[in-house]
């Protein structure tokens, strides 16, 4: 005669061994205890062995009912993952995180965020999109992208700005520079400097915003270069100063070839945002990179 087992049967076989008795089983099921020994009944009808020890206390399964058990041990947590899975489409376990970022140098702490999260998020379809850098927002709000990084939150309707983290610009050039004699470094300084900037508007850079810009000072000549590590390499070797977010420099501030000094007396302070929309804001995934975003670079700044 064959065999029909059901899930419940597993449950109720695992639920007694764990509890060692009927009714503290039938209160983890939820059921009455009658319905339970009932369902004890049908099932040893069915398999036509006994899977209880009868009469001990606390009541212990046999050694057909051991069988069951580990069976139940096993099929149990892959039908618990199963519906993990299920819930997880439900509620936006899957989805596309498709990211457009403003600031050049985030692509240093974005990779170990995103490295975090996949191993969270396997079935989310994560992209960078530098292409959009400069036309972010409109992109977000267009549905083109998901997440937009950027230090310039703007009041846009349906757009969220989610705070990140506070960084500070800093002043990085070789300690055979002259500069490297300066406590910090004021606007007039970078005059007679060639300024070695990331290939992106000044609006987007940090030199020019809280340094040049409102001074009206220019320096001797700007060099394009794409990669952080290029422009810390023409820095050591004093081809050229520049300003890099603190989480790039943590690198060199120990090595004896380079100095990094505070943008004024005071220092300067930035706020880098996630700009995402409204609507996305509660999905379980866009929560969790968001708290990836505010951590992950943090370790970056105290390393």
């Amino acid at each position: 005669m064959p065999m029909y087992l059901e899930f419940r049967h597993l449950r109720t076989i695992k639920a007694i061994h764990d509890t060692g008795g009927l009714g503290r089983a039938a209160d983890t099921l939820n059921i009455t205890q009658s319905a339970l020994s009932h369902q004890i009944k049908g099932l040893e009808a069915q398999t036509g062995v006994e899977l209880f020890v009868r009469r001990s206390k606390p009541l212990r399964l046999s050694a057909a009912g051991m069988r069951l058990l580990r069976l139940a041990e096993k099929v149990l947590p892959e039908v618990a993952a199963l519906e993990d899975e299920f819930d997880g489409l439900r509620k936006g376990k899957t989805g596309r995180l498709h990211i457009a970022i403003e600031c050049h140098a985030c692509f240093e702490w974005l990779f170990p965020v995103l490295e975090a999260f996949r191993k969270n998020w396997g079935e989310v379809d994560v992209d960078i999109r530098p292409g959009l850098s400069f036309d972010g927002l409109p992109a977000l709000q267009r549905e083109e992208v998901d997440l937009v990084v950027s230090s310039d939150p703007e009041d846009l309707p349906g757009i969220t700005f989610t705070p990140l983290f506070d960084y500070e610009p800093v002043f990085v050039a070789a300690s055979t520079n002259p500069l490297a004699q300066k406590g910090f470094i004021v606007a007039e300084d970078l005059r007679d400097q060639l300024l070695i900037t990331y290939p992106v508007d000044r609006s987007r850079l940090d030199v020019f915003t809280e340094l040049l810009g409102p001074a009206k000072v220019e320096p001797r000549a700007i060099r394009q270069v794409e990669l952080t590590a290029v422009i810390l390499l023409l820095v050591a070797s004093d081809r050229g100063v520049a300003v890099l977010p603190d989480w790039v420099v943590r690198e060199v501030r120990s090595n004896a070839d380079y100095v990094t000094r505070p943008l004024t007396k005071d220092g300067k302070t930035k706020r880098l945002y996630a700009a995402t929309r409204t609507e996305d804001a509660d999905k379980p995934f866009m929560a969790h990179v968001l708290r990836l975003m505010r951590t992950e670079p943090i370790k970056l700044q105290r390393h």
